[in-house]
């Protein structure tokens, strides 16, 4: 005789059992839908894109113009075993050039090839060739190797001008920033005329500053203005980490264009002179003294362009006090505060240039003209 329970417990195991296989069925449904899918699944369809905008054309005209004409170049530096007297090669450092004409020659950063022993230059197809140092100014922070390039010669980069650029014009930047060879970055003028103080004390002037990204290895790469010519030699970044922090530094293509074609011909760069002597130390005691700023003439080379335009250095009195000489206060209208100042102001000249002196002598402002020499004339 069934108890009348029976049937309020037949319907109990079938709720639990139904209960239980739906919670089965939900831990294995996302298996089973992953399964569907996967035998299902097909790729999408590609979204018809149109036309690259302009500026992305002109980008890459200018990376596909302008890339052949960059190299890549590794230094290397030998050293001698103390203990077993062996020298060895071995790798110093990369950085980044361009070819400047069809004769070979490669510009970069002397700091580039700064103590290294040898240079390999690397083209845009992957030939490697040995380089020789042809002329180096460390002033400018340039240098110029020589390759030789049997056939099949990479095309020079086309040269622009500096002196007419303005401040947020587009610029890009080609190099091999921590090896990574050829890489393109892009920018803006951010400012013009900046100066640089080397850690030898030299300055170099007129720097081109861009927000370009320019890292370690981008040395001596090529800066390009929206035409994809040459308006600057990239050679320094500002920045705590030595990484980009969006301040670079590039040497003017007008600079450039005046260094490098010395350095090929003679192997160096000769800086005009005026044929003067002075010293940093006592020309900033007399001037602050007089409260004339500028550079204090301490002697005046014989037969310099100095003496033949009638500058006059200083001497010892009768009673034995120092009488000034001449204080340049001023070059082609251009202030003068330094002796440094003084040697990148005549570093924007060639041999032979007629430049005009203002300065101070015995409490009269004067000026004269100066025919520019070499040192030691």
């Amino acid at each position: 005789m069934q108890s009348p329970s029976d049937p309020y417990l037949a319907r109990l195991r079938w709720l639990t059992w139904t209960v239980v296989l739906l919670f089965v069925l939900w831990q294995f449904l996302p298996l089973a839908q992953h399964w569907l899918i996967g035998m299902t699944a097909e790729p999408r369809p590609v979204t018809a894109r149109g036309d690259l905008a302009a500026d992305e054309q002109a980008t890459i005209a200018i990376f596909e113009r302008a890339s052949p004409s960059v190299v890549f170049i590794t230094t290397r530096q030998r050293v001698v075993d103390l203990w077993t007297r062996n020298v060895f090669s071995v790798p110093r450092g990369t950085g980044s050039g361009f070819v400047w004409d069809d004769l070979g020659h490669i510009v970069t950063n002397h700091h580039v090839i700064a103590g290294a022993s040898e240079a390999l230059v690397r083209l845009n197809d992957g030939r490697s060739y040995r380089a020789v140092l042809v002329g180096s100014s460390p002033a400018h922070d340039l240098a110029v190797l020589r390759i030789d390039v049997k056939f099949d010669r990479p095309p020079p980069v086309p040269i622009g001008t500096s002196h007419d650029l303005k401040v947020g014009q587009k610029v890009f930047a080609i190099g091999n920033p921590f090896g990574l060879d050829y890489t393109l970055t892009s920018g803006l003028v951010s400012a013009l005329d900046r100066s640089l103080t080397e850690e030898n004390g030299a300055r170099i002037e007129h720097l081109i500053q861009t927000d370009a990204a320019i890292n370690p290895g981008n040395s001596g790469g090529p800066l390009l203005d929206s035409a994809g010519r040459l308006i600057g030699i990239n050679t320094a970044i500002y920045s705590p980490s030595g990484a980009y922090a969006g301040i670079g530094f590039a040497v003017p293509v007008d600079t450039v264009n005046r260094v490098v074609p010395e350095l090929i011909a003679r192997g160096r760069y000769i800086r005009p002179s005026l044929g003067i002597r002075s010293d940093q130390r006592l020309s900033r005691l007399v001037t602050e003294q007089l409260e004339v700023p500028g550079v204090l003439v301490l002697e005046v080379t014989p037969g310099s362009p100095a003496e033949q335009a009638g500058l006059r250095g200083t001497h010892i009195g009768p009673n034995g006090e120092l009488v000034p000489g001449d204080i340049l206060i001023a070059l082609d209208d251009r202030p003068l505060d330094s002796i440094e100042t003084l040697q990148a102001r005549l570093g924007d000249h060639r041999l032979g240039d007629r430049v005009r002196l203002r300065l101070w002598r015995n409490g009269e402002v004067r000026e004269v003209e100066v025919v520019l020499d070499q040192d030691g004339s």
